[in-house]
Parts: structure tokens; C-alpha cells; sequence
């Protein structure tokens, strides 16, 4: 443990002699790491949390550090909620330290781990998407509720209140989702995006899923990883690929320009929102906006490319 310390920055060192502290309107001090987990906390928290998201829109959780003042928030909350299975891979540090005096819960310990993809080219571990297949999202509602009433009995009644409102509107969007992909004949359903983050979509919903990057955006893709995936594309002539709005678009556009030097021309079929939501204030700066932007987007393009290439 001695030697832990020692490696941590000064300034979280001086903040683990600090005094509690607690949000000054008397409702809970709550910080979440991704903005998919502070809706979560919001919708089922209630006037009873205050919440706070480190990562915004545009973010890529898997390349986030910590910055003196997201440590300075996390030491203020009663509870800390993050993603868990690596997705956080650069606040593990600041997270297990956190959690020698805060609360702090990842919101897929839950999840039977029978049902998460494990694929060889991420060594052993899983993949951490989980949000793209809703029922997943259902399971950590829950979770929240569940810590939520444990830090604070007083509130469980409006926990549960919420969280049950919540999930039915939950499985609203997962019907949603299964709809408008019916739309889709299944030999057209191929989703082409710049990283490995639907592959828990692709699964639930019914969509071959290829990434130019692997589940963590830490290593860019080379020259080979782009020739193949354009060889791909230009070979099962597929009308579409997306950009994603955490992700330097360049990548895609690399793929696209491959595709065409081999004699088919793909479109951008529009913008994802992967591992990270909309702004604040628009339908895509929540979960479930996201996910209808996502499912609507994907089904848009690849009806109206496809009717263009017949």
C-alpha cells in the first residue's frame, strides 16, 4: 500500500488527508464517469442526487485521465459509479484509492458474465460496450437503484419510483430498436463504424458489426487494418459506413478512399454516438436519444444507400 501511495500524484495524496465533504443543497453528491451512467443516476435519483459527469460529449473514455480537479469531484461524492470491465482502462488507479473511503460501483458488476463477449484480440478481458444492447442497460438500472437506496434509505421508495419508470421506458427503446432493424434486410444489416463498439448491438439487434479499430481505441489502426476492411467493403459492395463522434473522422475517410480506389464508391452514412452521448440539452445528450439517433441513423443509411446502388 506504501509504495501505491507514492506513485500517485501530489495532489491526490494531499486530498486523501482532506475532510468530508457534502453537497451544500443537502442531496447526495453523486459522480459518474460517462455521461451514458450519469443519465442513469439522474433518472433514478431524482431531486434526492446531485450528479456529476466527468466525461462529456466527444470523449473517449478509454484514453481518459484524470485531471486534479475530476479527482477533487470524485472525493466529494458519497458514491462514485463507473462503466467497470477496463472501459475506464487510465482512472483505475484513481478509482481503487477512491474506493478506500468513497462508495465506488461499476454499473456492469451485475451482468451475468456469461452473457458478455470476451473476443481473443482483447487478451482475456471483455469487451466493455455493454450499453449498445438495452437489456444490459435494464441490469444497471437496477444497480443503481439498488446502491442508491443502501447510501441513502430514505430515499429507496423514489428510487425504486423512479427506476421502474425508467426501465419501462427502457424496454420501450429496446422495442424500438428491434423495429426499426426489421426494416433492414438481414443481408444489408452490416455495420461498418472506426472502433469495435457494437458488437453488443450487432448481437441484440441483429447486425454484422465491423470495426477499423479494436474494442479500445488505445492503438490506432495501420495501413493493413484500413486495406482490408476497404477490400471488404468493395467486395460485398456494402453502401455505408459511420463515423463516430469520439473518434477522429479521418479514420473512416481512410477507409472510404481505399474503398474507391478499388472501383466503389461507400458513402458516410451519418454520425454515432459510441462512448459518448450528444450536448447537453439536445435528444442525443441522453441515453435513450442516443440510442434512437444511433438505431435511426444506421437504418437510414443503409435503406437509402442501398435503394441508390439498385
Amino acid at each position: 500500500m506504501r509504495s501505491a501511495l507514492l506513485r500517485l500524484p501530489a495532489y491526490l495524496l494531499l486530498l486523501l488527508g482532506c475532510a468530508d465533504e457534502v453537497a451544500q443543497d443537502g442531496r447526495l453528491p453523486v459522480v459518474a464517469t460517462t455521461g451514458m451512467i450519469a443519465d442513469i443516476v439522474r433518472n433514478v435519483g431524482g431531486e434526492r442526487v446531485s450528479v456529476v459527469g466527468l466525461m462529456g460529449p466527444g470523449i473517449d473514455p478509454h484514453l481518459y485521465k484524470a485531471s486534479e480537479g475530476d479527482v477533487r469531484r470524485l472525493w466529494r461524492a458519497r458514491i462514485i459509479y463507473y462503466n467497470g470491465l477496463h472501459l475506464e482502462a487510465r482512472m483505475a488507479e484513481v478509482l481503487e484509492h477512491m474506493d478506500e473511503r468513497t462508495r465506488t460501483v461499476a454499473v456492469t458488476d451485475a451482468v451475468d458474465r456469461g452473457r458478455l463477449l470476451a473476443p481473443a484480440q482483447f487478451q482475456g478481458a471483455y469487451d466493455p460496450h455493454v450499453w449498445f444492447d438495452v437489456s444490459f442497460w435494464i441490469s444497471a438500472t437496477e444497480t443503481v437503484r439498488r446502491t442508491l437506496a443502501e447510501v441513502d434509505p430514505a430515499g429507496a421508495d423514489l428510487f425504486a419510483t423512479n427506476a421502474a419508470a425508467y426501465t419501462r421506458e427502457l424496454e420501450a427503446l429496446d422495442g424500438y430498436v428491434r423495429r426499426r432493424a426489421a426494416e433492414v434486410p438481414p443481408a444489408r444489416r452490416v455495420l461498418v463504424t472506426a472502433h469495435d463498439a457494437f458488437n453488443y448491438f450487432g448481437r441484440a439487434y441483429g447486425f454484422e458489426v465491423q470495426g477499423l479499430q479494436g474494442i479500445s481505441t488505445a492503438s490506432e489502426a495501420g495501413t493493413a487494418d484500413v486495406q482490408a476492411l476497404a477490400e471488404m467493403i468493395a467486395t460485398r459492395r456494402i453502401p455505408a459506413l459511420f463515423v463516430e463522434s469520439s473518434i477522429p473522422q479521418r479514420t473512416i475517410e481512410a477507409v472510404q478512399a481505399a474503398v474507391r480506389s478499388r472501383g466503389f464508391d461507400t458513402r458516410i452514412g451519418g454520425q454515432l454516438f459510441s462512448d459518448a452521448m450528444g450536448n447537453p440539452g439536445t435528444p442525443e445528450g441522453t441515453y435513450i436519444g442516443m440510442v434512437r439517433h444511433n438505431i435511426d441513423t444506421i437504418v437510414g443509411a443503409l435503406l437509402r444507400e442501398a435503394r441508390d446502388l439498385t
